[in-house]
């Protein structure tokens, strides 16, 4: 395909392959998202460890080594570069560890005024995260991740728990407040998980073959490829346009805030209907990944200029 000629650049696969974009993007969506609550961005210390973090998690299924790679150009990446990445998961830990340490050590008093819905929320979205990949304790078959039709909705919900509460619960916490559910807190959540949970779905047509042999029950494998597409990839970013469109004229958006704010919808769908076509494993990381960091510059365009 014409579009392998670009997409597989050693570049291009450090940073996807790698997992340091879904970093970029959750530090990205993070900004958003405080952003478009109206509360003050965070330093750096907090986006880093979030970028830390996100990078930490999404290469922890690769951690360990694999002797075969397949027709898989993600794992063959892996093999090749097995001691980076695993050298690179023992310093971002290490990293962690110590900033969290000495952030105990530091601000140990600030956890002494969180309440119990304070509390909750910090511990549900790691929760959730850990059990998306299982516990590894007597079997890692019990896990959401195999789960097959409920797991984009659990990354959807996991990353939208760190995008958009956290940093505004981050706040309430340094300054002794609680964290109010407000309205657009609600939708934000709900906007941004969708918006993962459908390109989550995207990825799954990728790996057809595989969850098909493996009888991991995914939207594609249950509905096709065409289903999949006109029932629920088209579908739920329609939704979500309508929503936000009815949104912004009761609440008075400019008119240059509402397009950068749909672009992303638009983007979405268009990138739904081109998997009509098989695409290479680049084209998703980029084209379809790509979209979260669209959609986090268009979002924080909006909120500053507009």
């Amino acid at each position: 395909m014409n579009e392998t000629r670009w997409l597989n650049t050693p570049l291009l696969e450090w940073v996807f392959y790698g997992n340091f974009f879904y970093g970029i993007c959750a530090v990205a969506q993070s900004m958003e998202a405080t952003l478009q609550q109206r509360f003050l961005l965070s330093g750096f210390s907090y986006y880093g460890l979030i970028f830390l973090a996100t990078v930490l998690y999404y290469n922890y299924p690769y951690a360990r080594k694999h002797n075969t790679a397949g027709n898989n150009p993600r794992t063959a990446w892996y093999i090749r570069h097995y001691r980076f990445m695993f050298w690179n998961q023992v310093i971002i830990t290490l990293i962690l560890f110590i900033a969290g340490s000495l952030f105990l050590y530091e601000q140990h008093s600030l956890f002494e005024n969180i309440d119990a819905r304070q509390w909750l929320l910090l511990l549900l979205f790691p929760a959730v995260a850990g059990l998306y990949y299982g516990l590894n304790v007597l079997s890692g078959k019990y896990n959401l991740r195999s789960i097959g039709w409920l797991k984009p909705f659990i990354i959807g919900f996991t990353w939208s728990g760190l995008v958009t509460i956290y940093p505004v619960l981050w706040q309430n916490i340094q300054h002794g407040e609680r964290y109010i559910f407000t309205l657009i807190g609600t939708l934000l959540f709900i906007k941004n998980g969708m918006f993962v949970a459908v390109l989550c779905i995207m990825f799954d047509i990728k790996d057809y073959a595989s969850d098909h042999s493996s009888k991991l029950n995914t939207f594609v494998v249950r509905l096709g490829l065409r289903k999949t597409i006109g029932y629920i990839l088209l579908p739920l970013p329609l939704l979500g346009l309508f929503t936000f469109i009815t949104y912004a004229l009761t609440h008075q958006f400019s008119a240059m805030k509402i397009v950068l704010n749909m672009v992303p919808f638009v983007l979405l769908l268009a990138a739904a209907a081109s998997l009509r076509k098989r695409r290479s494993m680049m084209y998703y990381h980029v084209v379809i990944d790509g979209l979260m960091l669209v959609k986090a510059a268009c979002g924080i365009t909006a909120m500053l200029l507009f």
